[in-house]
């Protein structure tokens, strides 16, 4: 049975990206909308193209300007494809290159639109569009006869117009993506993957009608509400530990009506800490911590305040209320064994293959500084300065243990 934790971490894979992909299925399947979609294609692609071109150049996001040329152009080829072979190869060549040109974006990374390495990326999807104009002037037929190559039995595919290199095409587009997210998950790249479904969709749509239409413009506005989402995830959530920033925080306190309690944390002997083994072993604790903090008890929320120092709110409990689940919090990351794993290298190049790998544990303490609104202090800013100077006194009287300034 799937936990609290799982359940979550599924539904962040379908929201919003499965509603928006559901919906256009739904609207498609749906007799009593067929009007309304059909006049809703005349127009979609173009919103969507408009709208997310204006976004990607205000948040600098090239991969969006590139991911809507790829499925602009494809929905442009499939609306003004010719019948006969030229139509045929068109449609095959534009349902290969589709999904492979998406996943190569997806694992770019962002270098601009005009800049030198842009404009290089520009100039290699010209110069798809080229070759594809060649072949379709010079060798049609020959054209069709590779699109339509057969590896596997044609019975195998009887499912969807597209021939199999295409098809063979979408499928290692989904693995490239799918190896992207495995190495490093982003909402970026598991929206790109969700457009690949919907380009798909379109694409197995066939040339017909106008579900083509609909799918490749919504696979563009996946790829919108990613980048939406992602400056929201900027201003919002700490890149570092995961958790929600000091601006959430500062939004938090003022939605607060009512008691409350503010605790701020901060991680002992930091900068030692980071000066002798580096900043990469001072994020790895920070991260520790952080993960500590965000299962903090008694219903508190946590926070990334700056640097090495943290916040956890409490919202309708008193300081007096919060002084045990806070002390079982700093007794938590007491406890817990942070461990250096580094490679040591001798100056000389040693014969034999690598070095030693050694461990080393480190102690890692925090201390706390709690405070609440009341007579003297009203507003939030002067609960945080309160609860910094009990977190001064914290460190004053030793380190590792929790101060409340009431």
């Amino acid at each position: 049975m799937l936990g609290l934790a799982q359940v979550r971490k599924l539904w962040s894979w379908l929201i919003p990206e499965g509603i928006i992909l559901g919906a256009a299925i739904t609207a498609l399947e749906a007799d009593r909308m067929r009007q309304t979609v059909h006049a809703l294609a005349q127009v979609y692609p173009y919103v969507v193209v408009a709208l997310g071109i204006l976004l990607a150049l205000r948040f600098q996001r090239s991969r969006l300007v590139f991911a809507l040329l790829v499925l602009g152009l494809a929905e442009w080829v499939l609306r003004q494809t010719p019948v006969g072979p030229a139509g045929r190869f068109l449609f095959q060549a534009t349902a290969f290159l589709v999904p492979l040109n998406l996943a190569a974006i997806t694992l770019m990374t962002e270098r601009g639109t005009f800049t030198r390495m842009g404009l290089l990326r520009l100039g290699l999807l010209f110069v798809q569009v080229g070759a594809v104009l060649a072949v379709l002037k010079f060798a049609p037929h020959r054209g069709v006869a590779v699109a339509t190559l057969r590896v596997l039995p044609a019975e195998w595919f009887a499912w969807t117009p597209l021939t199999q290199l295409p098809v063979f095409a979408s499928i290692a587009a989904f693995a490239l993506t799918v190896m992207g997210l495995v190495f490093q998950a982003t909402p970026t790249g598991r929206a790109f993957l969700w457009a690949l479904v919907a380009a798909f969709l379109g694409l197995d749509a066939g040339r017909t009608g106008v579900g083509h239409t609909i799918y490749l413009a919504t696979a563009g506005l996946i790829l919108i509400v990613a980048v939406i989402e992602a400056s929201y995830l900027m201003a919002y959530q700490d890149g570092l530990t995961g958790l929600p920033a000091r601006r959430a925080l500062n939004e938090a306190l003022q939605r607060l009506t009512g008691q409350y309690t503010v605790a701020m944390v901060d991680v002992d002997h930091f900068k030692k800490l980071n000066d002798r083994y580096g900043h990469d072993v001072g994020d790895q604790v920070l991260k520790m911590v952080a993960a500590r903090l965000a299962k903090a008890p008694g219903g508190g929320r946590a926070f990334r305040y700056g640097g090495e120092e943290f916040a956890v709110l409490f919202p309708g409990k008193s300081v007096e209320e919060c002084l045990p689940d806070l002390d079982t919090l700093r007794q938590t990351i007491e406890d817990s064994h942070f461990t250096i794993r580094r490679r040591i290298r001798p100056r000389r190049k040693p014969t034999n293959t690598g070095g030693t790998r050694t461990r080393q544990h480190v102690a890692v303490t925090v201390s706390i500084g709690a405070a609440e609104p009341n007579g003297r202090r009203k507003t939030p800013d002067q609960v945080i300065h309160a609860a910094d100077q009990a977190l001064y006194q914290a460190k004053e009287a030793g380190r590792n243990r929790v101060r409340a300034n009431t």
